[in-house]
């Protein structure tokens, strides 16, 4: 059965041979097999600790296969930006200048390179292989972080933000990069993403700490500002309709915006509710299956299965019991997969 659980030390090879197929661009995917490492133990310290305010550790969920072992997608959920290393963004500011000598007035905007140590949690690493695409998987995925953070709360910070991987050329090429950092840090885009991974030292050293002009870039500079890549749109349109919106923040990379929602405002979150196994079926139960069950089973565990309720009494399949652990009288998390999905239908 397919499940979508917290990593484990054991899944390094399967999930660098995953990392190593994604695209450059997805920065916090860029990563050596020893960070990689890194990350995963991390993760597993993170599930098993007893405290709980958020520290900036990653929770680090994949997709696969719990009888074949196959893996084939990843999200994480950071709790906490910034800290000793500040998290580094452009604001886009306006100001109004006037001159009664020439009687004119202009609004400039700039770009104001800004140093974030306290910020809140955040999503991301979020990669699914090509071929499971489009069968609502990587929805799965990426709502299963929400139901994490609602079997949780206590372990993230107020805000929740999502860096938005910004345009790119088919040839690779990232003109706001180009157009800006590149001036100043004369190395390739691909290195300074690795990079940014291990260290934002370089930003401090080499970035202006002077505003950037958006009149002095060219138009079509200007006019990416804020937008995403094409293969990411869908990212975005899925955290928009879960309440996320955009900030006046954007990398200061690759210009993609920074998306945020208060975390409990966030609807996913919001629709994460605890039930209780009143049944369980021996055969699968009728009906799609667009319904995000969750347990506390190995640290963390979701399935995508259909239920029938009654109040917060469900009914589940046996195979959906098996992969989360759980029992007649078991509580487990139930979560529709789609903000406009009605309620779930009842136990007859």
């Amino acid at each position: 059965m397919w499940i979508v659980r917290a990593v484990k030390i054991d899944d390094l090879d399967a999930l660098f041979a995953l990392v190593q197929s994604a695209t450059r661009g997805l920065t916090t995917l860029q990563l050596d097999r020893n960070r990689l490492l890194d990350r995963i133990e991390q993760s597993v310290f993170a599930f098993s600790r007893t405290g709980t305010s958020p520290r900036g550790e990653p929770y680090v969920l994949v997709l696969t296969n719990d009888e074949t072992g196959e893996l084939v997608g990843t999200s994480t959920v950071y709790t906490k930006t910034g800290g000793y290393q500040p998290f580094y963004a452009y604001q886009i500011t306006h100001s109004e200048h006037h001159s009664e000598l020439l009687n004119i007035s202009h609004t400039r905007t700039s770009l104001q390179l800004q140093r974030i140590h306290d910020g809140p949690s955040e999503i991301g690493s979020l990669f699914l292989r090509g071929i499971y695409r489009g069968e609502g998987w990587g929805r799965w995925l990426s709502l299963s972080r929400f139901a994490l953070i609602a079997m949780r709360p206590g372990r993230f910070a107020d805000g929740m933000i999502a860096e938005m991987r910004g345009r790119q050329d088919s040839d690779g090429r990232v003109p706001f990069y180009e157009a800006i950092a590149q001036k100043f840090i004369p190395v390739d885009f691909n290195v300074v993403d690795t990079m940014s991974t291990i260290s934002k030292q370089f930003i401090e050293e080499m970035m202006p700490m002077h505003p950037i002009y958006l009149d002095l870039l060219p138009q079509e500079i200007r006019d990416g500002i804020g937008k995403v890549h094409r293969e990411t749109e869908p990212a975005l349109k899925l955290l928009k309709s879960e309440g996320f919106s955009e900030t006046d923040l954007v990398d200061i990379f690759d210009g993609g915006p920074v998306v945020r929602c208060e975390t409990k405002q966030i609807n996913a979150v919001r629709r994460t509710q605890p039930c209780q196994i009143a049944k369980i079926a021996d055969q699968p139960l009728p009906g799609r299956s667009d319904t995000i069950l969750s347990s506390d089973a190995n640290e963390f565990t979701s399935v995508l299965t259909a239920v029938s309720s009654d109040g917060d009494q469900l009914t589940i399949d046996r195979n959906a019991a098996l992969a989360l652990s759980l029992d007649v009288g078991s509580t487990c998390y139930t979560m529709p997969s789609r903000p406009e999905m009605p309620s779930r239908p009842k136990t007859t």
